[in-house]
């Protein structure tokens, strides 16, 4: 089971726990959170069975990472976990999708699926983000897991631009192994676009790779959030040891 964890928010007097959600109720706030976040603020379309949630046929398969406001119980982070045996009774994997994952084929069975990470405006700090990843962290120390996988989206609202540039900066150093490339299935055509531009790495895909993490190949293109996907990889015997220390002390601050 994994620890409730606890810190202070930057809101005076708050504090927030991070717990896998229990019940139904959890999840609907998780996903309440993700439309806020993804549709209203980012402008995302997204088609749910029920307005004002984001919904979709993986949720039922995942377990939900909730980082929550103990004082007014609202639910201010989120990660969805896809573990490998409910990705094989689904299926698939979200990255399915948006990557052909031929060549990871052998690491399914040790291969746990991250996405759909989002936080609340009001809690957007590194405290916030270092709670949702020793949740993490703790998940994959408890189950054994060998490999953490995801989507890290890049917004293109310059048409793609900075996120092809940014394509050719991670690429020189982060790139993976030819044998755990993925080939986005609709790719972004990078040819056609700046690659010249000097972008700043996004705060989370930089936390990623300072954690050890590479990026699988180009990046593939998402029309419903019009945004550039970076296929992440990391494998856990890689994480750097500063973060292991960090993120994975089993009795760091849990109740």
């Amino acid at each position: 089971m994994l620890q409730t964890q606890t810190l202070h928010s930057s809101r005076p007097s708050h504090r927030l726990t991070i717990q896998l959600a229990r019940d139904e109720d959890a999840v609907r706030a998780a996903q309440a959170l993700r439309y806020k976040v993804f549709a209203e603020e980012m402008g995302a379309r997204l088609t749910g069975r029920e307005p004002g949630l984001d919904q979709d046929l993986f949720d039922a398969y995942c377990d939900h990472l909730i980082a929550q406001d103990d004082e007014t119980g609202e639910v201010v982070g989120t990660y969805r976990i896809l573990p490998p045996h409910q990705a094989k009774r689904l299926g698939s994997y979200y990255s399915d999708t948006e990557f052909d994952l031929t060549r990871l084929a052998a690491l399914r069975p040790q291969l746990v699926e991250i996405g759909r990470s989002c936080v609340h405006p009001d809690y957007r700090t590194g405290a916030t983000i270092a709670l949702l990843w020793s949740g993490l962290a703790d998940y994959m120390h408890q189950r054994g897991h060998q490999y953490l996988i995801g989507c890290a989206s890049v917004p293109m609202i310059d048409g793609g631009h900075l996120a092809a540039s940014l394509y050719r900066k991670l690429a020189e150093k982060h790139l993976s192994p030819a044998e755990w490339r993925a080939t986005p299935r609709c790719a972004l055509p990078l040819n056609a676009l700046n690659r010249k531009l000097d972008p700043e790495t996004p705060p989370l895909i930089k936390g990623y790779l300072r954690a050890g993490a590479m990026i699988c190949g180009e990046p593939a293109w998402d029309p419903d959030f019009n945004t550039a996907d970076f296929l992440i990889l990391l494998p856990m015997r890689k994480v750097n040891a500063r973060y292991a220390r960090h993120f994975m002390k089993n009795d760091a601050g849990s109740n």
